[in-house]
């Protein structure tokens, strides 16, 4: 477990769901907004969300459905790298989501998949999250989960016992409180930092890699902004537009690298070989950081483009980084993680 981030102030929740629409209700639910459709069942592309629970700073990281089957071995591959880069250097806590009404004999097999694909340790810093129509007194849901649903009371045992519901609604903060101090009960019993593995490490590694680069080529457009304000402002007031803007690149430059970094493109490249044509939809970079001005800077806007045959997401980064707006501060509430379409070849 990684002893890194136990000061952090924000909590990084990663939501798995095996089938279904229960993995975002949850999100929905954390974050108080509907980010996602209620009758969405499933993404084809890793998507990261901030906001706040119960006053908490939260990072959420939804990625596709375990168990989807229209999404080919090479793109579920990608997909959990990019899901990692997105939750670096590791999720304080796994939230997996369920249908307190609809539990799939699919659903019983998730431990095992999370095993295989995040580490065989995960399932310690795991929760169970139930979706019900409405609040469920303990008693009832004691009764409904010890006593009747035998597959429910196995399933959770498998995730240490820990569970919690939620409501599909998510309007219906009466919860929030609640489900914050059991995720901080989990992270503290573990020492208060986030869980973390060789894989969750090489992604923290090429990320930084990214970033290091980014932040070169942007030196020049730094120092440019930097001089103007220096024109324009002095004192205190001068050392707030410079942090202001120095936050709002950080964070614009580290979600650029999240989505988009060599560990990422080789992994493409991998799985879609070199004879098709590459169309990579790269959108709405949203970095959302609070200044000590008190600001809230938002990211930036990517654009969409297509590679060609026999080459690599490559081209399309490069198209993209040629189209990408300066930093804006803009209204955005999320980040939407592009996604990547092969076609055969003509």
């Amino acid at each position: 477990m990684d002893k890194r981030k136990k000061g952090s102030t924000e909590l990084r929740l990663m939501v798995v769901g095996s089938s279904g629409p229960s993995q975002f209700q949850l999100t929905n639910a954390i974050l108080g907004r509907e980010e996602f459709p209620k009758d969405i069942t499933s993404i084809s592309g890793s998507m990261k969300n901030s906001g706040e629970l119960a006053g908490r700073r939260v990072a959420v990281v939804n990625g596709p459905s375990i168990y989807d089957k229209d999404i080919s071995q090479a793109k579920r591959k990608m997909e959990l790298r990019r899901s990692k880069c997105l939750c670096i250097p590791g999720p304080h806590a796994f939230l997996v989501a369920f249908d307190i009404e609809n539990i799939s004999p699919n659903d019983i097999k998730t431990p095992r998949l999370m095993k295989e694909r995040f580490g065989c340790h995960c399932l310690r810093h795991c929760m169970v999250l139930l979706a019900t129509e409405g609040h469920l007194e303990d008693a009832v849901l004691e009764d409904k989960v010890l006593k009747t649903n035998w597959h429910l009371k196995e399933l959770i045992q498998k995730y240490g016992g820990r569970f919690h519901t939620f409501s599909k609604n998510w309007r219906d903060r009466s919860q929030d409180q609640a489900l914050l101090q059991k995720i901080e009960w989990l992270v503290a019993s573990l020492g208060g930092g986030c869980f973390s593995s060789r894989t969750f490490q090489t992604a923290e590694d090429y990320v930084k890699k990214e970033e290091k680069k980014l932040r070169k080529q942007r030196a020049a457009e730094i120092e440019k902004a930097w001089n103007e304000m220096e024109k324009q402002y002095i004192a205190e007031e001068l050392y707030h537009q410079k942090d202001a803007y120095t936050t709002s690149v950080g964070a614009e430059i580290r979600a650029k690298a999240e989505m988009d970094n060599e560990w990422l493109r080789t992994s493409l490249a991998r799985g879609l070989g070199t004879g098709f044509v590459v169309g990579a939809v790269l959108g709405a970079l949203v970095g959302s950081v609070e200044g000590p001005g008190g600001m809230v800077l938002y990211g930036i806007i990517g654009g969409a483009v297509g590679g060609s045959a026999g080459g690599t997401a490559q081209v399309a980064i490069k198209h993209m980084e040629d189209r990408v707006a300066p930093p804006a501060r803009l209204n955005f509430n999320s980040i939407f993680i592009n996604r990547f379409f092969a076609a055969p070849r003509p």
